[in-house]
């Protein structure tokens, strides 16, 4: 098969959610489980962050990348849905997934595929970790997919779990009250790794507490280390002025140009703190 055959044969043989909706999705771990492990568990390979949340989650995750490539890192970057490509979702240092890495990809292992019957974005998670642990990326920025619990990526032990802006999302899938939604996307809390909330919301922080102490996660909650003073348009950026809990004021500009946009930069000033800690030089 070609590129363009071999995208067809994922479209026609597995759901999709864009496509069929909620029949799309098979809740459980266990798909995702028995096709990485007959990878050789390839997300166990290199390091990663696990970024999950309703809105800022994908600027949240760009930013990262593009910071901690800055920091002469190579980053592996997995995000969905894709805007054209189906290879945007597998970026490394910014570069789109060759389209032969995916023919060969599901050529090699089009048995196991017809074998388990994963979900299309089962196969899109299992063949993001199998690109970035062959191209031995020193680390990986992991977009949820939906929710947080029971998401595909959710097999990951990351070195930080990042929760974004919570609000009402697949009511019919994560639950009908903010309270409810968080506890999903509070699934990506892991024993002992740290996390990072980029904002506190009355309705979600006692969820996001709850949870954290339970895994014995350290939690932070990034709006109360970091304040925006100001933000801005300028030409072709966003600028935004962040003062610190020890009251270091800061300029960052943004090719991002949205308002909302200054508060996934707190999350992520967070997250460089805490990647600082465990040693990481950026």
């Amino acid at each position: 098969m070609n590129y363009e055959q071999t995208i067809s044969y994922l479209y026609s043989r597995l759901p999709a959610f864009h496509r069929v909706g909620a029949a799309a999705m098979k809740a459980g771990l266990t798909n995702i489980t028995a096709l990485c492990e007959a990878l050789g568990n390839p997300h166990t390979q290199f390091k990663s962050i696990h970024v999950a949340g309703t809105n800022g989650k994908g600027s949240t995750s760009h930013l990262l990348s593009a910071v901690l490539q800055s920091a002469g890192y190579t980053v592996g970057l997995h995000t969905s849905p894709h805007l054209k490509s189906f290879t945007e979702r597998f970026k490394i240092n910014g570069q789109p997934c060759p389209t032969q890495t995916i023919v060969d990809f599901v050529a090699n292992h089009q048995g196991l595929i017809e074998r388990i019957q994963p979900s299309f974005f089962e196969i899109s998670v299992a063949l993001a970790f199998d690109y970035f642990a062959q191209q031995r990326v020193d680390i990986a920025i992991i977009e949820v997919g939906l929710g947080g619990r029971l998401d595909s990526t959710n097999i990951i032990t990351p070195l930080l779990s990042v929760i974004t802006n919570i609000s009402f999302d697949h009511t019919d899938l994560l639950g009908d009250t903010l309270e409810k939604i968080a506890g999903e996307k509070a699934g990506i809390i892991k024993p002992h790794v740290p996390v990072v909330i980029s904002e506190t919301q009355p309705e979600t922080e006692s969820v996001f507490r709850a949870k954290a102490q339970e895994c014995h996660a350290p939690i932070v909650f990034a709006d109360q280390h970091f304040q925006i003073m100001d933000t801005s348009l300028a030409a072709g950026y966003r600028e935004v002025i962040i003062k610190s809990i020890n009251s270091v004021i800061k300029t960052y500009k943004l090719d991002l140009l949205g308002s909302y946009q200054a508060k996934n930069v707190l999350g992520v000033l967070q997250v460089v703190e805490e990647l600082r800690m465990q040693g990481w030089e950026i």
